[in-house]
């Protein structure tokens, strides 16, 4: 028998298997398939290797709106339409979940933690001003509550206009900016995947706030770096309502 390319006597070997399947899947496929690598022994407060963030990045930074089947012309994104916002749900697990926040114009998602998680975000379309925070671990003396307790103080993380396309944006329990609000300047679809998904029996429940602003008399540090950070209920004007997806499909058996 003459020799061959791979050596193998023509057959393929498993990482070039590998790589003909993944030509062969839709990318919301392999999307989904990643998730399921990159979060198989993470949970609550447990991130995923460097390399695994950065695999995932990856992946999320290839889907397109028309991968998941959408265009900002759709009803969804209507300026009439604003403040509700509609959710896709895509997949689920309990180690991750992947969806979509379709916001119309002028529309807001109020300011919110992700506790013990580490979440993948990536603006498919359109313009959103992002605004998050973490927990402030460098407390000044005599830095004082003024609410006698009841608030926590959290140093700026980002506060800044985002335009597609752009990197995902990426945040984990403690850095990156866990705490955060999101306003749409023009219509916006997110594409999100969250590691642990939201579940109040894992410790992972959506908490929302209220912010003050923090005054310090210092030179050494800026006040607009702070502020003060209240639990609050789920907001009244925060609407946001459940429809189908009708994006690629995705198969969740076991390949």
């Amino acid at each position: 028998m003459g020799a061959t390319e791979n050596g193998s006597g023509g057959r393929k070997t498993p990482s070039e298997k590998n790589k003909r399947r993944q030509k062969r899947l839709y990318p919301v496929q392999i999307l989904h398939e990643t998730c399921k690598q990159v979060f198989a022994d993470c949970g609550p407060h447990i991130v995923p290797s460097p390399e695994n963030v950065q695999k995932l990045a990856s992946v999320l930074d290839g889907i397109t709106q028309e991968d998941v089947g959408l265009r900002p012309n759709m009803p969804f994104f209507d300026s009439a339409r604003a403040p509700v916002i509609t959710y896709m749900h895509i997949a689920d697990c309990n180690t991750f979940s992947i969806g979509i926040f379709c916001l119309p114009p002028n529309s807001t998602i109020p300011l919110h933690d992700h506790p013990g998680m580490t979440v993948f975000s990536k603006l498919l379309f359109g313009t959103m001003h992002i605004k998050a925070y973490d927990w402030a671990e460098d407390l000044h003396p005599g830095v004082t509550d003024p609410k006698g307790g009841s608030m926590k103080l959290a140093k700026l993380k980002v506060n800044q206009e985002f335009t597609s396309p752009c990197k995902p944006s990426i945040l984990y329990p403690n850095d990156g900016g866990n705490m955060h609000h999101f306003t749409a300047k023009t219509a916006c679809a997110v594409l999100d995947v969250l590691g642990p998904p939201y579940s109040d029996q894992n410790g992972c429940h959506c908490q929302y706030y209220y912010e003050i602003p923090y005054e310090i008399h210092s030179s050494e540090v800026q006040e607009e770096e702070y502020a003060w950070l209240g639990e609050r209920e789920k907001p009244e004007e925060l609407c946001v309502v459940g429809v189908a997806y009708t994006g690629q499909r995705i198969s969740t058996k076991r390949r």
